[in-house]
């Protein structure tokens, strides 16, 4: 993979997502992870807002994190649920030779970290109707046999609409009945008894217990 100086501002940034697809329209830098910045995005075809996460060159230099995205792209193409974050596209340059690349995503307004930091008042229907639909959605993971691994506020994306959607599948991994895998998973405020007591063995329960440690459950009384 080539290298290249990474863009400096949106314009920039606008000039290379044009060279690959036309239709979007950066707006504006809404956040920036491990991999690279996230941009709300207007598709001029499909009439909505989207969000388009550049993946910096850096991932092609260590062989974890090109796995970590590969493992991301496979699973969000595979799954289509209202209730998972759904991959819209991805920007790629014609050449094998590229230092970046672009994911398409769906645009949601905030996460539940967010929320929770904010003095929004949550009354028991909008709890139950989060739980309700972060369950579901991890029922549809698990089905799959994957479990997530990183099940927490921050990657479980809401709107003003309260729909919510499970993201950031980075850390995700095939269930395995008998494979050892590894215990450092998943923020330390919610990683399951099995894990922070180091087993190498475990299963979408995981999961499960990061939901009941995201705070939906003590939120009304905590603001």
């Amino acid at each position: 993979m080539s290298s290249a100086a990474a863009p400096r501002n949106l314009t920039e940034l606008q000039a290379e997502v044009d060279k690959l697809d036309p239709r979007y329209r950066l707006e504006k830098v809404i956040g920036n992870g491990s991999y690279g910045m996230v941009i709300r995005a207007k598709d001029n075809v499909d009439k909505c807002l989207v969000a388009v996460k550049r993946i910096n060159s850096e991932i092609f230099g260590e062989a974890i994190l090109a796995m970590r995205i590969l493992r991301e792209i496979r699973l969000l193409a595979h799954f289509h649920d209202d209730n998972i974050v759904g991959m819209r596209n991805l920007l790629t340059p014609p050449s094998e030779d590229f230092s970046e690349f672009y994911l398409v995503m769906d645009m949601m307004e905030t996460d539940l970290k967010q929320v929770f930091k904010s003095n929004q008042k949550l009354t028991d229907a909008h709890i139950q109707f989060f739980l309700y639909q972060a369950l579901r959605g991890l029922k549809i993971v698990h089905s799959a046999g994957v479990i997530h691994r990183d099940i927490t506020p921050a990657n479980i994306l809401v709107n003003t609409n309260c729909d919510l959607k499970i993201c950031d599948f980075g850390l995700a991994k095939e269930e395995t009945d008998d494979g050892e895998q590894t215990d450092y998973v998943t923020m330390r405020w919610y990683r399951a008894p099995e894990l922070v007591m180091e087993h190498r063995v475990y299963d979408g329960q995981v999961d499960v217990w990061g939901i009941g440690c995201g705070g939906l459950h003590r939120s009304r009384h905590s603001h």
